[in-house]
């Protein structure tokens, strides 16, 4: 009964605008003097578990993110991808889509790929006459995809939590990535289709096309190299995801100095600012999180909530739904780093209850996590696209209640009841069944 009362302080806390490492404290803190736990062996856990290399790979992964932003290494990649698709009504929201997928995954963060795309494509969707509404919600929505496409750094919380590997957590995501963006991609252009407004590029001959290729492409050679040196060398075995992150921060930094010139020595500073103060949030939360998740467990509080969904129903099935929505939740309260941290120790028990590979949650955690930052009322995602374009939230109700319904919704059920879709690559490259 105690640990349901913790969960509730903390999920109240949350409602009201308690920041989250507070939140987390306050419940730790009513176990331990309600529960009468020792302080003496749990702060030592607390430190124990925080004593892992994989964590390191966090903020690097960070600092690399706020590097390719400031470095404006996103800027040829969308070149590019608008060279291939950019002319086809509707083609400028797909180029932002695969835009956001391709970014998403050198930076590994929802919100830096909002911000960073956003600052591309904003202008680019509001010139070519897409309403204002749609362009902030078609990013808003996009921009998860960075929670999906490998390295994530969501992903490397839930293995370093859920004691997994890294590496097959990150393939998990992969597929379900994919089909997200296909679906993101699909819809947008069903909902521009019949929008007069739309300015559409004159069409290039064959011949200006190559010329325009040659010319784009080897401007984003240096940009595209970057992913295929991060995720190439953590699948090759080559190097493990926190030396990649290094390897990602060391790459960006000349690249963003010498060849795109966006990065001098006061953006240099800040992003290692940001990056710094974000990951001391994340850490006072890693560590609050680690007391908190073992009073859960000793409290038994999975075994708690199994028998109140099982007293409701033992449908497989329908239990697995029923935590899916319990995710969405967790996602509309809280940022993704710190919704990875709430439901993982709790769930992950009770989902390998009911026979489900643990690889296969990480690809049902990225989902809906990602599903509950763009879902209405909260929605931190939805609003942050909403504010960098200067559109109400009411102008982005209708195309995010669409990408939700026809996009996230048929992902998030194909990833929960067709494990083939996130457990086939992590069996083709490790062996994991």
């Amino acid at each position: 009964m105690l640990s349901v009362i913790a969960l509730s302080i903390l999920i109240l806390a949350l409602i009201i605008g308690v920041p989250v490492p507070f939140a987390f404290l306050g419940s730790t803190t009513f176990l331990i003097f309600f529960a009468d736990y020792d302080p003496s062996f749990l702060l030592p856990f607390g430190f124990s578990r925080m004593s892992n290399s994989v964590l390191l790979a966090i903020p690097l992964f960070i600092i690399a993110g706020g590097l390719i932003n400031r470095g404006h290494i996103g800027d040829k990649l969308v070149e590019l991808i608008d060279l291939f698709v950019g002319r086809i009504k509707g083609g400028m929201g797909v180029v932002t889509v695969i835009s956001c997928a391709v970014f998403g995954s050198i930076t590994g963060s929802a919100a830096a790929t909002l911000s960073g795309i956003g600052a591309i494509m904003f202008p680019k969707l509001n010139k070519a006459g897409y309403p204002a509404g749609h362009s902030a919600a078609l990013i808003a929505n996009a921009s998860v995809l960075g929670l999906l496409i490998p390295p994530s750094a969501i992903m490397i919380l839930y293995a370093w939590i859920g004691n997994q590997s890294v590496l097959a957590a990150f393939l998990a995501t992969v597929v379900p990535g994919i089909i997200l963006t296909l679906l993101l991609c699909l819809v947008n252009v069903v909902l521009v289709r019949k929008h007069p407004e739309l300015v559409l590029e004159a069409p290039l001959d064959r011949k200006a096309f190559r010329q325009q290729l040659a010319r784009r492409s080897s401007r984003a050679v240096p940009a595209l190299a970057m992913p295929f040196l991060i995720l190439g060398g953590i699948y090759s075995g080559f190097v493990t995801p926190t030396e990649a992150a290094a390897l990602g921060v060391l790459y960006a930094i000349p690249v963003g100095f010498f060849i795109y010139r966006g990065l001098n020595g006061r953006s240099l500073v800040q992003a290692l600012l940001e990056a710094a103060v974000t990951t001391g949030v994340i850490m006072v939360m890693l560590y609050t999180v680690m007391i908190l998740s073992r009073l859960y467990i000793m409290e038994d509080l999975p075994g708690t909530i199994m028998d109140a969904l099982t007293s409701v129903t033992e449908n497989p099935l329908l239990i697995l739904l029923m935590i899916n929505l319990f995710m969405v939740v967790i996602g509309m309260l809280m940022d993704d780093a710190s919704a990875v941290l709430l439901s993982t120790p709790i769930l992950l028990p009770l989902i390998m209850q009911l026979d489900v590979s643990p690889i296969q949650f990480a690809a049902i955690v990225g989902v809906n996590l990602g599903m509950g930052n763009i879902t209405p009322p909260t929605a931190p995602l939805l609003y942050l696209g909403g504010q960098l374009n200067g559109a109400r939230i009411d102008q982005m109700m209708k195309p995010t209640l669409c990408m939700i319904a026809f996009a996230w919704l048929p992902t998030l059920l194909l990833v929960t009841y067709v494990p083939q879709l996130s457990l086939w690559l992590p069996g083709l490259v490790l062996g994991i069944e």
